[in-house]
């Protein structure tokens, strides 16, 4: 993920996820490659099943595609609200927001 994360995006280091915009004429297409070794470390620091940390990198992979981003401090906070919405709506919970004050490096 690092090798990726420094070839697509100019970054060294790792990532937890890696999103493409394929999409066309208004149909949604997107690849996302996603860090599990990432998810299992942030997982385990944060207390829940990292089926839970994947879920939320790919949500967050497909709000960048629907035009959320998080690169000021008002759109990220916008994208983590969507994020716990969706993980709620599901059935998981706020991943974000009970890891928040946490998070520092996280989508």
């Amino acid at each position: 993920m690092a090798d990726a994360h420094e070839r697509y995006s100019g970054v060294a280091g790792t990532t937890d996820v890696l999103t493409f915009d394929l999409s066309e004429a208004g149909a949604l297409d997107t690849d996302l490659l996603v860090c599990v070794d990432e998810a299992r470390r942030q997982a385990d620091r944060r207390g829940h099943p990292v089926e839970h940390e994947l879920t939320l990198y790919i949500i967050h992979g497909v709000l960048h595609c629907l035009g959320y981003d998080d690169k000021s401090d008002a759109d990220s906070a916008r994208m983590h609200a969507e994020e716990d919405r969706i993980l709620t709506a599901i059935g998981l919970g706020p991943v974000y927001a009970a890891h928040a004050g946490a998070r520092g490096d996280r989508p």
